[in-house]
């Protein structure tokens, strides 16, 4: 019989929102990509490693000189001190990453605390290890967490906590004082943080990414995942890092060998190269997402849009209810593919329980004259909703 965990799971917001984009011939802000082919040296080296390089099976956690780049690439950029050959495995992607550590770590019955909205791969991996959600509401402009609002879940069984910073879908980057009292908290009862920061060069000044396992006590109880897909723009790629302090990383790495084994190494030796080679890249990539920001962000502001400040990711959202939109986001959402032709993401979906229903999420990583056809839409779609 099928697995009652995954046999139950609906088909994702994503999927069906960008189903509903080809189908109206829509513009598709809903799904997190960006529409340009990405640094054409790094499509460049993994060519060349696929014509003249090695293609057979490289090494379970990695090829060695991509796990030394990842290693270096976060000393000089966040100051961690990972050690290459025991501390990084590479992985076919971040969720896989995710997967991985969920497997490698969740007993049955442990409780694990998660922020929602979440990305929607969390609840399933979490409950098909055997663990149990215990769920935080954030809630819009802020989307802050307290110390009340943590404590209030933990139990005799909590044993994990999962943070994804910055984050997707509220595109907030977590300030300091929350990232203290979240470690603080961490090691007060022993917990393990599991921390998805695959949007930690999409950052925008003067917002700063600080990684939860530089915080005081965290080192040896952090999960760290990125992802160089999020990194170079290079969505389809593939490539995940999962850092951690040897004793979790062995342990990490025991799951990892049996999900997908390894990665591409084309792949993997053009992110190598990417991040030894590629240091003007941090600097140029987040200014020219936040000039894509700030443009979409106006114009929705010229179309009557209330507009949530976004300080990372390839996310800004709109708050309906502030633009005089009654209609919940769903129904929004679905107006605005069908009858006005751009697809969003209703954020309320990436709610379990007691969802806020008034929120949009928008991608912006597109073309201006994207952003620009995309707002007029939704200005349609916006007086759309208020006919009787």
């Amino acid at each position: 019989m099928p697995d009652a965990t995954i046999a139950a799971l609906p088909t994702t917001i994503f999927e069906e929102m960008s189903g509903l984009a080809r189908t109206h011939g829509a513009i598709n802000l809903g799904q997190g990509f960006p529409d340009d082919p990405g640094p054409e040296a790094l499509r460049r080296r993994a060519a060349e490693a696929v014509l003249d390089g090695y293609n057979q099976y490289p090494p379970m956690a990695g090829l060695p000189e991509l796990r030394a780049a990842v290693a270096a690439h976060y000393r000089r950029t966040q100051g961690l001190e990972l050690d290459p050959t025991c501390e990084v495995v590479i992985t076919s992607g971040a969720t896989e990453a995710l997967a991985a550590t969920f497997l490698a770590l969740i007993e049955p019955g442990d409780e694990v605390i998660v922020f929602q909205p979440l990305y929607d791969a969390y609840l399933p991996l979490i409950r098909r290890a055997g663990g149990v959600p215990r769920l935080i509401s954030l809630s819009p402009p802020h989307w802050r967490f307290t110390r009340s609002m943590i404590e209030a879940v933990i139990t005799p069984r909590t044993r994990f906590v999962v943070l994804n910073n910055p984050v997707n879908p509220t595109g907030v980057v977590v300030p300091d004082p929350d990232l203290a009292l979240l470690a603080e908290i961490c090691v007060a009862h022993d917990l393990i943080a599991i921390c998805d920061e695959v949007w930690e060069q999409v950052v925008f000044a003067p917002a700063v990414h600080r990684p939860l396992m530089g915080f005081p006590g965290m080192a040896g109880r952090c999960v760290k995942i990125g992802s160089a897909g999020k990194m170079f723009g290079l969505t389809g790629w593939k490539v995940g890092f999962l850092c951690a302090a040897e004793p979790l990383a062995r342990h990490l790495a025991k799951a990892h060998q049996f999900l997908t084994f390894t990665t591409p190494p084309n792949l993997q030796v053009a992110v190598a190269f990417g991040l030894e080679t590629m240091d003007d890249w941090w600097k140029q990539m987040p200014a020219r997402l936040a000039a894509s920001q700030q443009r979409l962000a106006s114009a929705l502001t010229r179309e009557g849009f209330a507009v949530l400040a976004s300080q990372g990711t390839y996310f800004l959202n709109v708050d309906l209810a502030a633009s005089g939109v009654e209609m919940g986001d769903r129904d929004f959402a679905r107006l605005a593919v069908e009858q006005a032709g751009v697809a969003t993401i209703p954020v309320s979906a990436l709610y379990e329980t007691d969802p806020v229903a008034t929120i949009l999420r928008l991608c912006f990583a597109k073309a201006d004259a994207t952003l620009d056809e995309a707002a007029q839409r939704l200005g349609r779609a916006r007086d759309l909703a208020h006919r009787p």
